[in-house]
């Protein structure tokens, strides 16, 4: 269609452009790293790994491997602190729940730093 000589957007090329949308049932694969605090009680830091398992089994994810590295030497000071305990996650989820994990887990004072990747 021509209006006053200009094409109108409507033309096949952009339409082709155009990403799908994702389905919503559609899982992603994600890896996840977590600094703990090191001075947090062995009990805590199974209560809060197990909290963060729950929220993300509970959001419709499917975890399927969790590795804990132990304490670790920080690359530079965070916190004060020199060392962390790291734990690496791997897991499933809904796109749109990998920023809700974030935002609980920049809220979270026993986490020193995390980095959630999309693989």
């Amino acid at each position: 269609m021509v209006i006053k000589g200009i094409k109108t957007p409507k033309d096949k090329k952009v339409a082709a452009r155009k990403k799908p949308a994702t389905p919503d049932k559609q899982l992603r694969e994600y890896e996840m790293v977590i600094v703990f605090n090191p001075e947090l009680a062995e009990e805590s830091f199974i209560t809060r790994l197990n909290d963060i398992s729950n929220y993300i089994t509970e959001a419709g994810g499917v975890i399927s491997n969790t590795l804990k590295w132990g304490k670790r030497k920080l690359a530079y000071p965070i916190k004060r602190f020199s060392e962390g305990n790291y734990v690496l996650t791997q897991f499933q989820l809904q796109p749109e729940m990998g920023k809700e994990i974030e935002s609980k887990l920049y809220i979270s004072e026993d986490i020193l730093r995390h980095m959630l990747v999309k693989l």
